[in-house]
């Protein structure tokens, strides 16, 4: 096993390889302009136009599910609140007619 990890060729192998990782990292530092086929790809389509949403309505329609969720959920907490409250005063009236 000592006679692969001294062995010069593997060495440089993998020295080669850590060396080539780092090349392609720093390269990717850099700004790249898109190409003419990446602009065409990124460009916006006329015929999907009419798919995307609009960004106001989508506003509204999250502040209207936010909303419908906090009234549920205080909802809730209201209906618990109140069958607790329920309980201790059919606890008390029981303590007391015993």
């Amino acid at each position: 096993m000592a006679f692969l990890f001294n062995n010069s060729a593997i060495s440089s192998y993998f020295g080669s390889h850590t060396q080539k990782n780092q090349e392609s990292l720093s390269r990717r530092a850099f700004h790249v302009e898109p190409q003419p086929r990446e602009k065409a790809l990124l460009a916006e389509d006329p015929a999907l136009k009419r798919f995307k949403s609009h960004k106001k309505s989508v506003w509204r329609l999250k502040r209207v599910g936010d909303v419908l969720t906090i009234v549920v959920v205080a909802g809730c907490c209201y209906e618990i609140y109140v069958r607790a409250v329920m309980r201790e005063e059919a606890r008390k009236k029981a303590g007391e007619s015993a």
